[in-house]
């Protein structure tokens, strides 16, 4: 990011937030029904929410899907208007396919 490639800041971040909703658990109101209300946590942690540790192969998986989603992504765009954008799918795809390699994952 320091590096400020916008391509790659774009597909890193949104890949980041895949990864960190894939962490995420479920939380609804069906864990607070049947409490009483003298039981529904409050206070300092209390919006803290469990989350699921990723295995380095569903991480992996992650990853590469979106930068398959991209390239769908960018195939479907083919009016002459549509060819910046269906560039840079091309490069964020490439971002994400560049560090699955670095990792050996690939």
């Amino acid at each position: 990011m320091s590096a400020r490639d916008r391509v790659a800041v774009s597909a890193l971040r949104s890949t980041l937030g895949v990864l960190d909703n894939a962490e995420a658990v479920p939380v609804g109101a069906a864990q607070l029904r049947g409490m009483a209300i003298e039981e529904v946590p409050v206070g300092v942690g209390a919006t803290e929410a469990d989350r699921r540790e990723l295995s380095e192969r569903t991480v992996t998986d992650l990853v590469r899907a979106e930068a398959e989603e991209r390239l769908a992504q960018a195939a479907r765009f083919t009016a002459p208007a549509q060819a910046d954008r269906a560039s840079r799918l091309r490069e964020e795809a490439a971002v994400l396919l560049r560090l699955l390699d670095l990792h050996g994952t690939a």
